[in-house]
């Protein structure tokens, strides 16, 4: 049976969100009120989404007697009432999702008003639409934000569909719908959607979007304040590229090696578990500094997790460690060992990363205490599970969000020579507490994935596969930039790989205008690179450069879509040939530049342009 009322509508919109819209609070009570006294969302739930499996009939997410498997939710870790932390929001998976007897576990969004109180850089609500016809289009509509000193903001909340809504940019993807009749093998899914806050005022309520009319139901699970990363800045960071095959991986422990572009007096890490469809344990996790190989320079720091050793990190979650006095210096690299009792049998895992970690024998144990180096007999050249480590304090983060070339692919392995490394050199070589130019001494985190697209997800974002070219950059912007640790200003150089693969110029410069128009949305500040010549590379045509070179006057332009431009382009490219890299700085495939190349583009970057003013 459904509970409240009949389906009904918002507009037909899939992902993002506007720019939040601040006025002065209006003088009409009429306009200025809330339309109730404030709930917590739970309260207003209104809606069964979720039915054991024994008895599917109970619940009706849609309208049309459908729903989801309370058995495939726990499978995947998403036990009722527990906390999922996603895109760096702590959100509750509702503690009714399941029960019995059955109670409502979501609201069907129509103006309801939530008592949602504190400070925050962005709001994340945990959304899927339904509609009793079948699959839909999605769900979009306006709400309200009020700020406990009277003024208010606007903002557009999109849901893709449940069923049909795109696995990119899923939170959690499940394998099952229970009808009435039976449970069907179909995918359904729900969706973590982020809207933009004024993180200088304290919200005191926010108010759900209404609903414009028949069509489709927008349904919200959970609602959170996504609190700033206050006191902390990105050290380093790698992009989940893909879901592939290992092992099965069974009481081992990895020891993985990562560059620091910033220091400082603490340290915390960040593991994900992003498009996987069951949870991974950690049993435990420690910090070092790298002597030789996988040798630790010193005794590894244990980590906790929320007070504990280890931790499970739901389908599609993340998990950051408690924070631990550990001297982190700037430009070191660091050993950060993790032991998995397993099995896991695939992983999400960024691929290229130029950089030699290390793997214990299957059945080995626990070997994140050690010093030494014995235990590690296997190599990894990739970083399964680890996507960041913070350090504390500091000015904040740039973001570079590219493809290969940013990436480091075709740099020297084990170097740590690929463009955003340089950059953070550069940034640390400036004399004086700001730099000589007044600008901090910022983190550089690398968003870069090898064969990574603009508008395209080469990879799906569901299932394991041997394909890791990721998910496009505007389907993984939100994880991967947005929610990166104290992000200030994002880089962003891509669009060769759609290019090479026969994308038009205008869809590469609407998704580039998209991500610079979401990015601004948040308060960081864009710089746009133009795109590096590779004639002589078998894709590389003549039509593709002809591409290349509108999408380039478009980013030189500038138009107001970016607050800086890098020309790239005009660095690497060969004067008296410029469809072509110049063969100094040509790493011999003619797409990728070498190390020199590579320290060309971070030269080229006005670090003044890195800051506003």
């Amino acid at each position: 049976m459904r509970v409240g009322r009949p389906w009904s509508v918002a507009g037909i919109v899939a992902g993002g969100a506007t720019l939040v819209l601040l006025a002065p609070a209006a003088p009409s009570v009429a306009q200025d009120a809330a339309p109730s006294e404030p709930l917590p969302l739970e309260r207003l739930f209104d809606n069964r989404a979720v039915g054991d499996d024994t008895t599917p009939g109970t619940a009706d997410f849609d309208g049309a007697g459908n729903s989801l498997s309370a058995q495939d939710l726990r499978a995947a870790g998403w036990t009722p009432g527990r906390a999922i932390a996603l895109d760096a929001a702590r959100l509750t998976w509702p503690r009714s999702a399941g029960s019995r007897p059955v109670r409502p576990d979501n609201v069907i969004a129509d103006g309801q008003s939530v008592r949602l109180r504190g400070r925050g850089d962005a709001l994340t609500f945990l959304v899927a639409s339904s509609s009793p016809g079948g699959p839909g289009a999605g769900a979009s509509g306006t709400g309200r934000i009020r700020y406990r000193d009277g003024s208010y903001g606007t903002y557009t909340l999109s849901a893709p569909d449940w069923r049909a809504g795109p696995a990119a940019t899923k939170a959690v993807g499940l394998p099952h719908v229970n009808t009435a009749d039976g449970q069907r093998a179909e995918a359904a899914r729900l969706y973590a959607v982020t809207v933009p806050l004024r993180g200088d005022r304290q919200v005191a309520s926010v108010t759900l979007p209404k609903d414009p009319g028949p069509g489709s139901d927008l349904h919200v699970f959970a609602a959170s304040l996504r609190q700033p990363a206050r006191g902390w800045t990105g050290s380093w960071a790698a992009s989940t590229a893909g879901y592939t095959k290992v092992g099965p991986w069974t009481d081992q422990t990895l020891r993985l090696v990562v560059h620091t572009s910033a220091g400082g007096p603490g340290a915390r890490i960040r593991l994900e578990n992003t498009f996987a469809a069951a949870p991974v344990g950690i049993g435990h996790a420690t910090v070092a500094l790298q002597g030789s190989g996988a040798a630790a320079s010193g005794t590894p720091v244990p980590l906790t997790f929320r007070g504990r050793a280890g931790t499970s990190i739901p389908a599609g979650a993340q998990a950051f460690s408690d924070p631990v006095d550990f001297a982190v210096p700037a430009d070191a690299n660091l050993l950060v060992s993790i032991h998995l009792p397993g099995p896991v049998a695939a992983v999400p895992v960024h691929t290229q990363a130029t950089q030699r970690s290390y793997l214990s024998a299957p059945g080995s144990g626990d070997r994140t205490g050690e010093t030494g180096a014995d235990a590690y007999t296997g190599t990894l050249t990739t970083w399964p599970f680890l996507t960041g480590v913070d350090v504390r304090g500091g000015p904040g983060s740039v973001v570079a969000l590219g493809d290969s070339i940013t990436d480091g692919t075709k740099s020297t392995m084990d170097a740590n020579r690929r463009w955003p490394d340089v950059l953070a050199r550069r940034l640390r070589a400036q004399s004086g507490e700001s730099g000589e130019s007044g600008v901090p001494a910022y983190g550089v985190v690398n968003s870069g994935i090898s064969a990574n697209r603009v508008v395209t997800d080469v990879y799906p974002g569901d299932g394991v596969s041997t394909v890791t070219s990721g998910v496009s950059a505007g389907s993984r912007l939100e994880r991967d930039v947005l929610a990166q640790t104290s992000a200030r200003t994002v880089v962003v150089f891509q669009g060769i790989n759609d290019l090479r693969w026969g994308t038009s110029a205008e869809d590469v410069i609407a998704g580039l205008k998209a991500i610079a128009a979401r990015a601004h949305a948040r308060g960081l500040r864009v710089l746009g690179g133009t795109i590096t010549p590779c004639e002589g590379e078998s894709l590389c045509t003549a039509d593709a450069d002809a591409r290349r070179s509108v999408v380039n006057a478009f980013i030189r332009a500038g138009g107001g879509v970016f607050d800086a431009v890098v020309d790239f382009d005009a660095v690497l490219r060969d004067p008296a040939h410029p469809s072509r890299i110049l063969p100094a700085y040509d790493s011999g495939d003619h797409l990728h530049p070498g190390d020199a190349g590579l320290k060309a583009m971070a030269d080229a970057v006005p670090l003044r342009s890195l800051v506003a003013g």
